[in-house]
């Protein structure tokens, strides 16, 4: 599956120089790590974004998001953002940081 090329520029600038940050094809699309935890990703369109599990049902809450389920079994503290809904940076930027807030916590891989 191919994915956005444009938004995976977009998030690069987001992020700036990030601290040990690497981007790795995964999912079928491509997915950047942050100290080795997955960050953010691009699948097709859409935004891929971790969060902490406990603000997961929060997160879904907002304009385009859903649940992130590639096998019938969503997984919790993971959710996927329609690109209609980050088309804006001021709204990327948003996701990145509740991102950046969950995976800035976990131990380094």
């Amino acid at each position: 599956m191919a994915f956005d090329e444009g938004l995976a520029h977009r998030i690069r600038e987001t992020l700036g120089d990030l601290p040990d940050l690497a981007e790795k094809r995964m999912f079928g699309g491509l997915a950047f790590l942050w100290h080795g935890n997955m960050l953010v990703g691009v699948r097709g369109d859409d935004l891929m974004v971790r969060v902490a599990p406990e603000t997961t049902e929060d997160a879904l809450a907002q304009p385009g998001a859903r649940r992130f389920d590639m096998t019938g079994r969503p997984m919790k503290g993971w959710v996927v953002v329609d690109g209609s809904a980050v088309s804006e940076d001021e709204q990327l930027a948003d996701w990145i940081d509740r991102a950046r807030d969950f995976v800035e916590a976990l131990p380094p891989k």
